[in-house]
């Protein structure tokens, strides 16, 4: 099965043709949705337990892991206890888990985490933290990929069952991770799309989230990730992508592209609201 996704569910007037979109409202849309809210602070299992109440039964959630999980900070900038900010985490986590909406957790590291011993013991206490719980894992230091380091960390992501991000973005030479569809978690492969834009994935300033993944992907474009979708299903039951180039606001007419050309009609969504005018 290949589902698709956006980050966050708000902001893509183009899905419904309104500004602001609910969360009902994306679930009549599409099947999955990747949430960051936690990478900043950490919601609380009200609100995750009404987002369970809104959606369908077969809807699914990718939640950031709070940032000072990945090394971003540190945890005492942010709670007065490491223990306290995964207690909260886990509760945030239990409404997802109870209603078997939880896709993964998604730990997307920073360009200064690269390929070292240090780096592989924070990801083995991590993935003995969460158990069983199914971990995607996003690199943005290219070590992990280069030649002498590439089979070692596959290797160790299937030993870990971490579901190593298939990432999609812009190609820098010495600074970009390539795209590269593998299975390294036997229940589900997810793919992330942040657009090619090139000058605007590396662009400083106070308008950087503006151009960051400014991108619309062309129907050739499209057309290379069905494929890609459609290769790796026949490995794994379940192939997620999220299209996360939304600088511009073209998240959702690439989604919806893409499930046209993949000739894909989910069932089980939300019913959609008529539009009477």
């Amino acid at each position: 099965m290949i589902e698709i996704g956006l980050t966050t569910w708000s902001e893509h007037p183009s899905l419904l043709n309104k500004n602001k979109i609910t969360l009902a409202e994306y679930s009549s849309k599409l099947p999955v949705v990747e949430i960051d809210t936690p990478f900043y602070g950490i919601p609380t299992p009200q609100t995750t337990a009404k987002w369970v109440s809104e959606t369908p039964k077969d809807f699914g959630f990718i939640l950031k892991g709070h940032q000072s999980m990945t090394t971003h900070s540190p945890w005492q900038d942010h709670y007065p206890t490491e223990k306290e900010m995964y207690e909260r985490y886990f509760a945030m986590l239990e409404p997802l888990i109870t209603s078997q909406k939880l896709r993964g957790i998604l730990l997307q590291f920073p360009a200064s985490f690269n390929c070292t011993a240090e780096a592989i013991l924070h990801l083995k206490r991590l993935r003995k933290i969460f158990s069983d719980l199914p971990v995607v894992i996003e690199f943005r230091h290219p070590s992990w990929y280069e030649a002498d380091f590439l089979q070692g960390t596959l290797a160790f992501m299937k030993e870990q069952e971490f579901i190593l991000m298939v990432v999609d973005e812009p190609q820098l030479p010495g600074k970009s991770i390539p795209f590269y569809p593998i299975v390294t978690n036997k229940q589900q492969v997810i793919f992330r799309c942040h657009g090619r834009y090139q000058a605007g994935w590396t662009a400083k300033g106070d308008d950087w989230r503006k151009k960051r993944t400014l991108y619309r992907y062309n129907e050739e474009e499209l057309t290379e990730l069905a494929n890609a979708l459609q290769q790796i299903e026949k490995d794994c039951p379940l192939v997620t992508i999220i299209f996360n180039n939304n600088s511009g606001g073209d998240a959702a007419a690439n989604a919806l592209t893409l499930k046209e050309f993949l000739g894909i009609n989910y069932e089980g969504l939300n019913p959609e609201q008529m539009d009477l005018f």
